[in-house]
């Protein structure tokens, strides 16, 4: 590594909550390498209340307001606030990336550069990281990690032992929402899921919908510590419970787990449809069924999600169990 920094601006203004896990190793990889640095980050609510509270980051800032603009007034309130020696930015809408050049700091810029199918996106934002000299590669973990606090954590406990009432068996925490309807999992296949469950004397609940994302992390950190399992498909709270240490069965339908995977090695990524002709790994958001969740190969769910069996699922939380 080349120079040390001590002011850092990191821009993640993705818009998911997935997107800001995903960073979260090169967030706390520059932290490391530069020890004693300030560490500022701007991005958008509610994923910005993970990293309240982790001590590798000095401060948060969100956009004010929902409007047109807001993302790079935002940037230009934090460069005014304090000029960076360093800023990274996985965001390149808005003029985003000029704003940080002519602030005069080493900028890095484009964190994509023409990525394969097969690098998980995590990896490869630490790859470039690394060439461009700007991360000790000794301070690389390429695992996203949530910081909690012991008390934080006793919370998540008292939570989850009020979801799932007195057990001592290793539960299943299920997660069947996703911000975009392409990435459901049919209904009909959760019921089926729960009643296999139930059968094998598995205590399962359903994700608390209430409560910061912080309160939900330690909900799964508690999942961790007795053992039991996340299950859901490629959504942000499913990645902020594999960032929590618990064991997850992600299902992956539009997007390839091997580029959006959870970076886990304990996790296990079922895939639907593998050989989908319609998906594009690499510019996901052009893909036909991406916004509307308009499958051209199925009138009723998307295909790809609808491939997943039930038995499969099941199998895959008994072997994360074990």
């Amino acid at each position: 590594m080349r120079n040390r920094y001590a002011e850092i601006l990191v821009v993640d203004l993705l818009g998911g909550i997935g997107d800001l896990v995903i960073a979260l190793p090169a967030i706390h990889a520059l932290a490391a390498s530069h020890p004693g640095a300030r560490l500022r980050v701007v991005t958008h609510e509610p994923g910005a209340g993970l990293l309240r509270g982790d001590p590798a980051v000095t401060g948060v800032r969100v956009p004010a307001h929902s409007r047109d603009g807001a993302e790079r007034e935002a940037v230009t309130a934090a460069l005014a606030e304090r000029r960076p020696d360093l800023a990274v930015t996985t965001t390149r809408y808005g003029g985003i990336p000029d704003l940080l050049r002519d602030s005069g700091a080493r900028c890095v810029t484009n964190l994509w550069r023409g990525p394969p199918p097969d690098e998980l996106v995590g990896n490869r934002y630490l790859r470039i990281l690394v060439e461009e000299g700007v991360l000790d590669p000794s301070a690389v973990d390429p695992v996203p990690r949530l910081r909690l606090s012991p008390a934080e954590r006793a919370e998540g406990a008292r939570e989850l032992a009020g979801l799932l009432g007195p057990t001592r068996r290793r539960p299943v925490l299920l997660v069947p929402e996703a911000g975009m309807a392409v990435k459901l999992w049919p209904e009909r296949r959760w019921k089926e899921l729960v009643a296999i469950l139930d059968g094998m004397g598995v205590p399962v609940a359903a994700v608390p919908q209430a409560g910061s994302l912080r309160r939900l992390a330690a909900v799964f950190a508690d999942v961790a510590r007795r053992g039991g399992v996340v299950v859901g498909g490629d959504t942000g709270p499913l990645r902020v419970a594999a960032a929590s240490g618990a064991r997850t069965v992600a299902l992956f339908g539009p997007t390839l787990a091997s580029r959006y995977g959870l970076g886990d090695p304990a996790a296990v990524h079922l895939q639907g449809l593998p050989d989908c002709p319609h998906r594009r790994p690499t510019a996901i958001t052009t893909q036909v069924c991406w916004w509307h969740a308009n499958c051209p190969l199925s009138a009723t769910d998307p295909a790809c999600m609808a491939d997943i069996p039930v038995t499969a699922v099941a199998e895959a939380v008994v072997r994360s169990m074990s």
